[in-house]
C-alpha cells in the first residue's frame, strides 16, 4: 500500500534543490521511553550511508541533554553533543544573551541544564513539562514572578505527548496559555514550533531549509512548524503520539504521511532529486 503524499508530491511538481540534510525528532520517531521502535535505528544508519547530515531535534523538556545522549547511544547510535538541540540548551542561551537568571518551573530531571548559569538580578521564568511539579503554588509562584516583572520563557508549546502507559498527557503548552493568560504576557517560545530552533539545527550542519526535511509525529510543533520555518518538506510518521486523522488537524499539512521512520526514509531517498 503506498504512503499518502508520494503523488501528491509528484503533481505539485517538486523540482527543488537535493535534499543535503534531515531533521529527526527523537520521542515518538526514534523511541518510545527508553525502547527503540523497531526498524529506526537501522533507517537513521541508511540516512548517512545515503550522505545526508542528521540532526536530532527534541521538545523533551523532562529529561537533561547528556541523559538523551546516554539514551541514544544505548540504543547504538554514534552521536555527538552537536548532533542533538533541545530547547533547553536555546534557553541557557537566551539567558547569557539577555542578562536573565532563570525562574525553573521544569521537571527535576531538566535542572542539570541550567547549572552554573550567573546570577542576575532580572529573570525569566522557564516552563517546560513539569510534570507532577504543575501544582497551584508553583504556578501561583511563577505568576508572582511574571507580575513582578521575569520575562516568559516556553521551552515548548506541546499540547500532549504520549505517556509512559500509552496514552496522551498534558504537556507543557496548557499551562503556559494559563500563565499567558494570568499575566497578559506572551510566552517567547525556544523549542518547536520555533522557526529559530529549526533554523539553528539546520545552520550547524550548514544546510540551507529549502534542502532539508523534517520527519516527526507532532503535526502541529514538528510538521507545520518545520513548514512555516522553510524546509522543503516534512513527513509525518503515525507512530509516537500520532492519532488517526492528524495530518488533517493543523495547517501546512504534511507532505507525506507514512507508517515509521523507516518508511520515511525510504521516502527521503526515493525523491532526494
Amino acid at each position: 500500500m503506498a504512503c499518502s503524499g508520494f503523488d501528491a508530491w509528484r503533481t505539485r511538481g517538486h523540482a527543488g534543490p537535493m535534499t543535503r540534510g534531515v531533521l529527526l525528532d527523537l520521542a515518538g520517531v526514534i523511541y518510545d521511553s527508553d525502547t527503540a521502535i523497531p526498524g529506526g535505528i537501522d533507517a537513521i544508519a541508511r540516512l548517512r550511508q545515503a550522505g545526508l547530515a542528521i540532526r536530532f531535534v527534541s521538545n523533551t523538556t523532562r529529561s537533561s541533554k547528556q541523559r538523551v545522549l546516554e539514551r541514544l547511544k544505548a540504543m547504538g547510535l554514534t552521536v555527538t553533543n552537536a548532533d542533538v538541540f533541545t530547547p533547553a540548551h536555546a534557553a541557557r542561551e537566551w539567558l547569557l544573551r539577555n542578562g536573565r537568571a532563570p525562574y525553573l518551573l521544569v521537571h527535576p530531571g531538566l535542572a542539570p541544564d541550567f547549572c552554573e548559569l550567573p546570577d542576575r538580578d532580572k529573570r525569566a521564568v522557564i516552563v517546560g513539562d513539569a510534570g507532577d511539579a504543575f501544582t497551584y503554588a508553583a504556578l501561583n509562584d511563577a505568576f508572582r514572578e511574571l507580575s513582578a516583572g521575569a520575562e516568559l520563557l516556553a521551552l515548548a508549546t506541546n499540547r500532549t505527548f504520549r505517556d509512559a502507559d500509552g496514552e496522551l498527557s498534558l504537556d507543557a503548552g496548557p499551562f503556559v496559555a494559563a500563565l499567558e493568560f494570568a499575566s497578559l504576557k506572551r510566552a517567547t517560545v525556544l523549542g518547536k514550533p520555533s522557526p529559530a530552533f529549526f533554523q539553528s539545527a539546520l545552520a550547524s550542519m550548514d544546510c540551507p531549509p529549502d534542502q532539508a526535511i523534517m520527519v516527526g509525529d507532532d503535526a502541529e510543533a514538528d510538521i507545520a512548524g518545520a513548514l512555516r520555518a522553510g524546509l522543503s518538506g516534512a513527513l509525518l510518521v503515525r507512530t509516537g503520539k500520532y492519532r488517526q486523522g492528524d495530518e488533517k488537524r493543523f495547517d501546512p499539512r504534511p507532505t507525506a504521511t507514512v507508517a515509521d521512520l523507516a518508511a520515511a526514509t525510504d521516502w527521503i531517498i526515493a525523491h532526494r532529486d
